[in-house]
C-alpha cells in the first residue's frame, strides 16, 4: 500500500488538485453504476423475471454495458486507492470488497461456461437449465451487492 501511495499515480492524484480526485471518483461511480445497473437487469432475468423477454435478447446489451462499466471502474479504482492507500491498511472492508469482486468475476466465468448459458437462445429451457441460471443470478447479485456494500463501508471504518 505504501508503494501504491508513493507511486506516480498516487502522487499525481494528490498533487493535481481536488478536481482530479473528484473527476476520477465521479468516473468510478459512473462505471459502478453501469456495471451494477446492467447486472441487476440480467441477474433478475436469470432468476426468472421477465420470462417473456428472450434471455439472449437481454444478455447482449446488458453484458456489453456491464463490461464497459467494469472497465471504467477497474481503471479508476486504483487511482482512488492510490490517493491514500496506507490509510486503508487494517480496514476489514477493503479485502471484503476485493474478494467479492473476484468472486463476482469468477461467477461470470462459470456462467459463460454453463450449458444453460450456451443454450440461452433456446426459448424453452428445461428446469435444470433454469435452475442453473437462477443460482448463477443469485450468486452474482450477492457478490456485487457485497462488493458495493463493502466499498461504502470502507469510508465509515
Amino acid at each position: 500500500m505504501a508503494w501504491l501511495e508513493m507511486s506516480a499515480l498516487g502522487v499525481a492524484m494528490r498533487e493535481t488538485g481536488v478536481w482530479t480526485y473528484a473527476l476520477v471518483n465521479l468516473t468510478h461511480i459512473l462505471g459502478i453504476s453501469l456495471l451494477f445497473g446492467a447486472i441487476v437487469v440480467l441477474d433478475l432475468r436469470l432468476l426468472g423475471f421477465w420470462r417473456w423477454i428472450p434471455l439472449d435478447l437481454i444478455a447482449r446489451p446488458t453484458t456489453a454495458v456491464a463490461g464497459t462499466g467494469f472497465a471504467i471502474a477497474l481503471i479508476s479504482g486504483p487511482a482512488l486507492l492510490a490517493t491514500k492507500a496506507t490509510e486503508y491498511v487494517g480496514n476489514p472492508f477493503l479485502p471484503i470488497k476485493l474478494v467479492a469482486i473476484v468472486l463476482g468475476i469468477t461467477n461470470i466465468a462459470i456462467v459463460y461456461n454453463l450449458p444453460a448459458w450456451k443454450a440461452r437462445a433456446n426459448p424453452h429451457p428445461g428446469a435444470n437449465q433454469r435452475r442453473q441460471l437462477a443460482i448463477a443470478g443469485a450468486t452474482s447479485l450477492f457478490c456485487w451487492v457485497s462488493a458495493i456494500t463493502a466499498a461504502r463501508l470502507i469510508a465509515y471504518y
